[in-house]
């Protein structure tokens, strides 16, 4: 049986946010009052949906804002020292991050609403920012044309940062436009990263060997991209309406009439393409359009399954979740929860608009990111279990929130072991296939 999951989109008109069954097409609520950039949605932990917003690209000061997954009105509203751009929470819901106009980086705390780290990583605004798959690096794209790679070990460990040559793991500024949207594999610090630009390129690095291990020439340019789960292909989304396929591992004929590495594209005579999503097995692509349109296309024979239609306006922004245990079917809160209470489910703060110097010490020794000094540890790819040394400390204080935390961490644990299976299935199955291609041309060579 498939697993539920809600398919959420958002625009950068006030049109709200659709929340809609990915695989039945029912609609749940309608989230009010949200006009989202590029990027600027995101679900924290599967616990709740937040959001920045730019309602004025001339204004100095923007917000971000939370909905619980049962009331459409915003609940919690917080004022950042700058517009932000991207917003991406980690992936048990610890950590929010978000890109500044102009440049920096902001790094909250969600169970106390800290900000915790502040830093400039650009020159120009950031456009894009997304976790590895064990949270122990963050990427970053920049309207500069760099994207980055930020170790978070270092980004907390002042002394490490002082004798690194630069803060940063890797700086890729091969583009030379704006980098429009970034997508990371699975691998940990061995991943490969995607990035994509208003120069009309997707170039795909290797962050083992911080290089460039392809360059992808399109014909129109990418402001989308979604890497299928067995990374043999990803797509990318571009202005003219297509949505190309890209080879990886995946064989291209040098010869074909889209350009090299490019294997064909999908197309239904619509808008620009401005944001993909893939369902968590890879069998279904989401794409969003400047025509209001979500339209969710069969991976394997490239039809429509469905279509959603937004409110009014442009969709900026899609996301693919796990169907929360609260909400039921019909998209309203099951009663029978424990965790939800008379007046809804409870949120975390509103987030901090400039970092308390006085708590800094605190927080240093809850993290302790090199508390084992005869451990002899690559600072630069601990594993997510050191930066979650402040969810113990909330247990130890029989914090509530710890607990969601936790379950949900499992939650996603069991999730990731079933992509894991699933990316494992379509390998041998490439490889079976090549195999048996193989035996057949031998044996075909052999009588003739």
């Amino acid at each position: 049986m498939t697993e539920p999951e809600l398919l959420i989109a958002s625009s950068p008109t006030d049109a709200g946010i659709g929340c809609w069954d990915l695989h039945t097409g029912a609609e749940h609520l309608r989230y009010r009052s949200c006009s989202s950039p590029s990027h600027g949605l995101t679900c924290v932990g599967g616990r709740f949906l937040a959001s920045s917003q730019l309602r004025d690209t001339k204004s100095s000061s923007g917000s971000i804002l939370y909905w619980s997954w049962n009331k459409p009105q915003v609940e919690v509203k917080s004022f950042p020292a700058e517009p932000i751009n991207p917003l991406v929470s980690n992936s048990e819901g610890t950590y929010i991050a978000g890109g500044g106009a102009s440049g920096d980086i902001y790094l909250w705390q969600v169970a106390t609403g800290k900000l915790l780290k502040k830093w400039n990583a650009h020159y120009r605004a950031v456009t894009c920012l997304l976790f590895n798959d064990d949270q122990s690096l963050l990427i970053s794209g920049s309207e500069d044309g760099s994207v980055r790679v930020w170790s978070l070990i270092m980004v907390f460990d002042d002394l490490l940062r002082e004798k690194a040559r630069q803060p940063y793991e890797y700086s890729f500024s091969e583009h030379s436009l704006k980098v429009t949207d970034v997508v990371i594999g699975y691998g940990g610090a061995s991943a490969i990263v995607v990035s994509a630009s208003e120069d009309r390129t997707c170039k795909v690095w290797s962050l083992s060997r911080g290089k460039l291990l392809r360059n992808i020439v399109f014909p129109s340019i990418i402001d989308a991209i979604a890497l299928d789960p067995g990374e043999d292909v990803f797509y990318a989304g571009g202005r003219d309406g297509k949505i190309y396929i890209a080879a990886l591992n995946a064989v291209a004929d040098p010869n074909n009439n889209y350009g090299l590495h490019i294997l064909g594209f999908l197309s239904e005579q619509s808008k620009a393409i401005t944001c993909l999503a893939l369902s968590m097995d890879g069998g279904l692509l989401i794409s969003g359009s400047e025509d209001g349109m979500v339209r969710v296309w069969n991976t394997k024979n490239h039809n429509i399954a469905r279509i959603f239609r937004h409110a009014k306006g442009p969709v900026n922004n899609i996301i693919v979740v796990r169907q929360p245990s609260l909400l039921s079917t019909r998209g309203s809160v099951n009663s029978n929860m424990p965790s939800v209470k008379r007046h809804g489910v409870s949120l975390a703060p509103p987030l901090e608009k400039y970092a308390n110097s006085a708590d800094d010490n605190d927080y240093k020794a809850v993290i302790g990111p090199r508390s084992d000094s005869d451990r002899a540890v690559e600072a630069s790819y601990i594993s997510i279990q050191t930066l979650n040394n402040q969810i113990l400390e909330l247990q130890r204080q029989g914090s509530s929130a710890a607990a969601e935390m936790e379950i949900e961490r499992l939650k996603l644990d069991r999730s990731r072991s079933m992509q894991m299976i699933q990316q494992w299935e379509k390998k041998f199955q490439s490889l079976h296939q090549f195999c048996v291609t193989e035996l057949l041309d031998g044996e075909q060579a052999g009588n003739a």
